[in-house]
């Protein structure tokens, strides 16, 4: 079962930087190849249509969110998007892409806007904290090989401690703000009920029972992934606040 990290803050520049580095080893990995029928698979990842994109991408309460910060953004989930359609052989919708990317940006500014003006302000072991987080999301073994990858992309040091420092704030910002509360043994047992009945439909009557881990395995990721799931919502909300609260205009 998979479990959805209550991680909100994706865009900070740190980690889709990372992204973007850890998506182009695995492209260097042919073998890993895509089925037959994907269109030229194996040649690479489509190219980024940036014509349309102007120099600020949007305007969140005065700030300038510009094209190099949306460019950074947007090509590591092209490629991101692009190797996960490989094997249907699906293009991506890029419109839609830079949709997506230039309302994550403008909300994440948002999020980042009312963290600072909350007060709140990460030690240096906070950011020590959120770079093993960082780490661990994309298989590294430290903050420092965090910070080693990422200067290998021009990324100095001070910067990724800057994004880290900001994505720890913005986290605990929405912690502060979001009313998350930990689902009863009730809720969790029911949750694992319709996961098991779901993966028994899916297996027909012959699903070993072997495959299904026992409720007691999996309760800690069943409730993880529930909290996860409220503090997502929390965030959606609090976001549409700030919103409707802030002056946002987007020029793409």
């Amino acid at each position: 079962m998979s479990i959805k990290r209550p991680l909100v803050a994706l865009s900070v520049a740190a980690v889709v930087a990372l992204a973007g580095c850890t998506s182009e080893t695995d492209d260097q990995n042919p073998e890993s190849s895509p089925s037959a029928g994907a269109p030229e698979a194996g040649a690479g990842l489509p190219e980024a249509d940036l014509e349309d994109v102007p120099d600020v991408v949007a305007e969140v309460n005065g700030e300038k969110v510009e094209r190099e910060e949306f460019v950074t953004t947007y090509e590591g989930q092209l490629q991101q998007a692009a190797m996960s359609q490989q094997s249907t052989g699906q293009e991506v919708d890029q419109a839609a892409l830079k949709k997506q990317v230039v309302e994550q940006l403008v909300g994440n500014r948002l999020l980042t806007q009312a963290a600072d003006q909350s007060g709140i302000e990460a030690t240096e072991e906070d950011v020590r904290t959120t770079l093993a987080g960082i780490a661990t999301q994309n298989g590294m073994q430290s903050a420092d090989e965090v910070i080693a990858a990422l200067g290998e992309q021009g990324i100095s040091e001070d910067e990724v401690r800057s994004d880290a420092a900001s994505q720890f704030e913005v986290n605990a910002y929405i912690e502060a703000e979001a009313d998350v509360e930990e689902p009863s043994e009730d809720e969790l047992r029911e949750q694992y009920d319709t996961i098991v009945e779901q993966m028994e439909s899916q297996g027909g009557e012959g699903a070993s029972q072997a495959e299904i881990p026992p409720f007691e395995d999996v309760r800690d990721q069943l409730a993880q992934q529930a909290m996860g799931e409220q503090q997502s919502a929390a965030v959606d909300e609090i976001v549409a606040t700030l919103r409707d609260e802030g002056d946002v205009t987007i020029h793409l």
